[in-house]
C-alpha cells in the first residue's frame, strides 16, 4: 500500500475533505470537456452516425461540384469575352497594322481558335487485373497500372518540341501558364477535374509530331509499361480540326513582369 500524501499516517494531520488535489481538479475538467464534446457531437449529428451519414458530402463530390461550376464559369467568361471583343472591334480607333499585330499576339497566346491538321494521343490506365506480359518483368504494383502526371507532361512537352502550334488536353486549350497536374487517379487542369482516358490533341505537322513522340525518352519508358502491363496508348491522325481558344482568366496571380 502506498503512503500517499493524502492518506493519514502516524503523526500526520489528515487533509481537509473540502480541499481537492490539483490532479482531481484536472480529472474533473477532462470529464466535463468530454461531456461537452459528446453533447456537441450529438447535436451536430442529430442522432445519426457521423461516419456513415449519407447527407454528408464526400470530398470527391465537392471536387466534382467545383469542377462543374468552373466549367460553367469558363463558358460564361468566353461569351462575355466575345462580346467585349466584338464591341472593341466596332470602334477601337486602331489602325489595320495594329489590328494584325494584336491578332498575331492573340493567336500565339492561345486565346483564339486555331485550325489545322492534328493528331490525338490517348492515354489510359491498364486493366486492374493486369499481369506481366513479357518474361523477366515483375508482377505489377498498383502504381504501374495508372497514368501519372509525368506521362501526360511527357506527351505535352514532346508535342511542343515537335512544332505543335496549339494543344488541347481533354476539352481545354493549353496556354503558357497552364499546368498539367494529377492528384491520385485524376487530372486537374485549370480548375477542372478529369478521369482517364486522357486525350491530348495537337495541331501541327502530323509526321513531325509523331516523330517527336517516338524520340522522347520519357515516352519510350512509358511504352515499356504499355507493352508489359497494358497501359493505354493510341495515336491517331485527325485530319483538319479546329481547336477552341482558351476561355479562362489570363491574369497572373503569383508572377509579376520584370521592370
Amino acid at each position: 500500500m502506498s503512503n500517499s500524501a493524502d492518506s493519514p499516517g502516524t503523526g500526520s494531520t489528515p487533509r481537509s475533505r473540502g480541499r481537492l488535489r490539483p490532479v482531481r481538479i484536472l480529472t474533473a475538467g477532462v470529464f466535463a470537456l468530454a461531456g461537452l464534446l459528446f453533447m456537441t457531437s450529438f447535436n451536430t449529428a442529430k442522432g445519426t452516425n457521423i461516419r456513415t451519414d449519407a447527407s454528408l458530402l464526400k470530398l470527391s463530390d465537392l471536387i466534382e461540384e467545383h469542377s462543374r461550376k468552373n466549367g460553367e464559369l469558363d463558358e460564361s467568361n468566353a461569351t462575355l469575352r466575345a462580346d467585349v471583343e466584338s464591341l472593341a472591334e466596332a470602334d477601337d480607333g486602331s489602325t489595320s497594322a495594329e489590328d494584325r499585330k494584336l491578332a498575331a499576339l492573340e493567336e500565339n497566346a492561345g486565346t483564339q481558335k486555331l485550325k489545322g491538321k492534328a493528331i490525338t494521343v490517348t492515354l489510359n490506365d491498364a486493366p486492374p487485373n493486369a499481369t506481366a506480359k513479357l518474361p523477366g518483368y515483375p508482377e505489377p504494383q498498383p502504381d504501374y497500372l495508372v497514368i501519372h502526371q509525368q506521362d501526360l507532361q511527357a506527351v505535352v512537352n514532346a508535342l511542343w518540341k515537335g512544332g505543335a502550334q496549339g494543344i488541347k488536353v481533354m476539352d481545354q486549350r493549353l496556354i503558357s501558364t497552364s499546368a498539367v497536374r494529377c492528384v491520385g487517379n485524376t487530372l486537374i487542369l485549370q480548375g477542372r477535374v478529369y478521369s482517364p482516358p486522357y486525350k491530348i490533341q495537337a495541331i501541327g505537322d502530323p509526321e513531325k509530331l509523331q516523330k517527336a513522340l517516338a524520340d522522347s525518352s520519357s515516352i519510350q519508358n512509358y511504352m515499356v509499361y504499355v507493352n508489359v502491363y497494358g497501359l493505354g496508348w493510341k495515336v491517331t491522325e485527325d485530319g483538319t480540326v479546329t481547336l477552341p481558344g482558351y476561355s479562362g482568366t489570363v491574369d497572373l496571380h503569383y508572377a509579376k513582369p520584370v521592370e
